[in-house]
């Protein structure tokens, strides 16, 4: 049987609520708060297990239109990105 914890549910909350909210590592965001790397990541991965949605769930309506921008977005950068390699082509083209 494991020992209990050192470590109250409440600071494994704000830990994880930090690690998530950080755009740090986990390690560094533990080494910030004199965790084992590890623990945290255990606790991150946990808490993520159990918030993450329904495979099932339907989208909002602003998830929906989230998307909708998104998928948007990227046709635009898609087609940047065409024009961009078509330019590099034609100016990488030796001129003799």
């Amino acid at each position: 049987m494991a020992p209990p914890s050192k470590y109250s549910p409440e600071f494994r909350e704000e830990a994880v609520q930090i690690a998530l909210r950080s755009s740090k590592a986990i390690s560094d965001t533990a080494r910030e708060l004199e965790l084992n790397p590890e623990s945290l990541r255990g606790w991150v991965k946990k808490y993520q297990k159990q918030h993450e949605p329904a495979a099932d769930a339907e989208l909002t309506l602003s998830e929906r239109a989230r998307l909708k921008e998104l998928e948007r977005r990227i046709r635009e950068v898609e087609m940047e990105n065409a024009l961009l390699k078509k330019c590099a082509a034609y100016f990488a083209k030796d001129p003799r």
